[in-house]
């Protein structure tokens, strides 16, 4: 049997470095919604140097998501830590409950939303890392403008709307 091997090493140092980077548990969220939907940065694309963002999201009861999207240049993956999570993966919509780990590679289509009568809390991780905040901070704002400065908007944070089965391509 033969293993994968390992990327090309990026640190050729000899003693390691004093670069690790640590986020408190009890650091308020970042981001609070009108709708009580709350983000918060775990590691974003400048603390991880583009490798990776993790973000934690709590939804509120009914809160829609995003419909049907994909990106051409990031990977997105969902953990559900409590609740329940409704995920489209492109084909069906499933339920994740806390411990479930959906993955979509580049390109491919997948919504979320909570559809249930209580709170969900999720991680997003996003690799390769790119600068996910502005989306998150301004994607309401931008939505409700609408027309061709809405789709620069989307175009410029990697995000695409499609019309399928999984739900109108709004965001």
């Amino acid at each position: 049997m033969s293993f994968p091997e390992y990327p090309t090493p990026r640190y050729l140092g000899d003693g390691g470095e004093i670069n690790a980077v640590f986020r408190d548990a009890d650091t308020p969220a970042d981001l609070t919604a009108g709708s009580g939907n709350r983000t918060s940065y775990v590691a974003t694309h400048a603390t991880t140097g583009g490798e990776f963002g993790l973000y934690r999201v709590e939804l509120v009861a009914r809160s829609p998501g995003p419909s049907t999207h994909f990106h051409r240049s990031i990977s997105e993956s969902f953990f559900v830590l409590d609740g329940q999570l409704s995920l489209f993966d492109g084909e069906r919509w499933v339920t994740g409950r806390a411990g479930d780990f959906l993955y979509v590679p580049v390109g491919g289509l997948h919504a979320f939303r909570n559809d249930s009568d209580a709170s969900v809390t999720m991680l997003l991780l996003f690799v390769p890392g790119a600068p996910r905040e502005e989306y998150f901070e301004r994607v309401g704002e931008m939505a409700a403008k609408g027309g061709e400065e809405f789709q620069k908007f989307l175009a410029r944070h990697d995000s695409f709307f499609v019309e399928t089965e999984g739900g109108p391509g709004k965001a």
